[in-house]
């Protein structure tokens, strides 16, 4: 008899029997949004990587930051849609190098430091965002 509670309680409430998303291991969205935050002003303040966001407006910036929200939220198993370009439309023609995409993913890193997001959450993160790589990053040649 236990056992058939269990089965049916397992079916009624299925969240019971699967692990958290990623978006809810990080903290959800206020969490996502101020990694965000962060991770934005270092790359706008990275000597390499400020001239990427030379000229862009106040309303502009917030566009790039809700389009990343958006995107990690949506990636990470959350709510949110992501209504953005593709990865290659967004930044084809920016000149993105691989070394300045590694930088940036090394921002990110210390990023989730500052906020102490335990090891196997950081790493699905920087996975994550390492995995759009080519489509973000032209070739060197």
């Amino acid at each position: 008899m236990r056992t058939f509670l269990l089965l049916l309680l397992l079916l009624v409430f299925p969240a019971w029997s699967q692990e958290k998303t990623l978006y809810l291991r990080l903290g959800g969205y206020d969490a996502i949004a101020a990694v965000t935050d962060d991770f934005l002003g270092k790359m706008v303040a990275d000597a390499q990587l400020q001239k990427y966001f030379v000229g862009h407006s106040k309303d502009s910036m917030q566009r790039i930051r809700q389009h990343i929200v958006d995107q990690l939220v949506y990636n990470t198993g959350g709510p949110a849609k992501y209504k953005g370009r593709d990865m290659t439309t967004a930044h084809k023609g920016l000149k993105i190098s691989k070394d300045e995409y590694r930088i940036a993913l090394n921002l990110l890193s210390g990023t989730l430091d500052k906020f102490k997001v335990k090891a196997p959450e950081k790493d699905e993160v920087l996975a994550l965002v390492g995995s759009l790589e080519d489509e973000i990053a032209e070739p060197t040649r």
